[in-house]
């Protein structure tokens, strides 16, 4: 019976994604250092907040986002835990529906404002369209998010970033899939003026062969497209019901790609 693993795109076993909140104009320069290393990242916008100073313009959200993913972060960014349900709801969905108009795509990722959260919003998220909302703090951890409503970073990019990021680097066990995942705020940049560390981070992380860059959502999609993956009983051949290829590892740990709606021979 063949062996199989679950891989990410191009059979690699390590992914990097980055998570930046609030859309302020700093997001400009940050998109300029992701796109230079060939880096992608998740931008959760407020689109209640767009008037208020140093934001981004509403108007460049097709085109400064262009490659990586927007996702919610609430319209008006309160303390949702404190918030009736309904409110909560009106929130997220008037900021998917606004953000949907400029970038084209269901936005279906949030990241909770000022880190609130409770059971019963976890619970409304699906509801709403969202698969996955993000946590603040580090876990400091490579792990993959057991709960994809309570989604930790490994870190803060303030945080451990070039010590975690060597580490990860160094990770070489094919057996495993790691993810390094760091989150913040671009405005943080010049706050603590370390433009360089973001930059540095970016050239040492960008251009390697065995990590694949995605978004929040594209991570998550490749979770999910996995679990839809239909085999034989004894894994001789499996058929892919989605319309986005998936990839496995098959016994030695070769990589096999299964193209959307084909059945391949293992």
């Amino acid at each position: 019976m063949n062996r199989v693993y679950c891989c990410f795109p191009g059979g690699k076993h390590k992914a990097l994604t980055m998570s930046y909140d609030d859309g302020r104009t700093q997001d400009r320069r940050l998109i300029d250092i992701f796109n230079q290393n060939g880096i992608k990242g998740t931008f959760h916008l407020n689109s209640g907040l767009f008037d208020r100073g140093e934001r981004i313009d509403p108007e460049e959200i097709r085109t400064l986002y262009a490659g990586h993913e927007v996702a919610c972060h609430t319209a008006t960014h309160p303390t949702i835990a404190r918030c009736p349900l309904p409110e909560v709801a009106q929130e997220i969905l008037a900021d998917r529906q606004f953000l949907e108009k400029r970038t084209g795509y269901p936005v279906r990722g949030l990241s909770y404002p000022n880190g609130s959260l409770s059971e019963e919003i976890e619970e409304l998220l699906p509801l709403l369209g969202i698969r996955y909302s993000r946590v603040v703090g580090s876990s400091d951890s490579f792990a993959l998010p057991e709960n994809p409503y309570r989604w930790q970073a490994t870190c803060h990019h303030n945080h451990r970033l070039m010590e975690l990021g060597e580490q990860f680097l160094g990770l070489f066990k094919k057996q495993y899939l790691y993810l390094m995942y760091v989150w913040g705020h671009s405005y943080e940049f010049d706050d603590k003026n370390n433009w360089d560390l973001m930059e540095g981070f970016c050239r040492m992380m960008g251009g390697k062969e065995d990590i694949w860059y995605c978004t929040n959502i594209e991570f998550m999609d490749c979770m999910d497209d996995f679990k839809q993956l239909q085999f034989a009983s004894d894994n001789s051949f499996v058929y892919n019901p989605g319309a986005r290829d998936c990839w496995i590892a098959v016994n030695d740990g070769t990589p096999v790609r299964i193209p959307g709606g084909e059945t391949i021979t293992l």
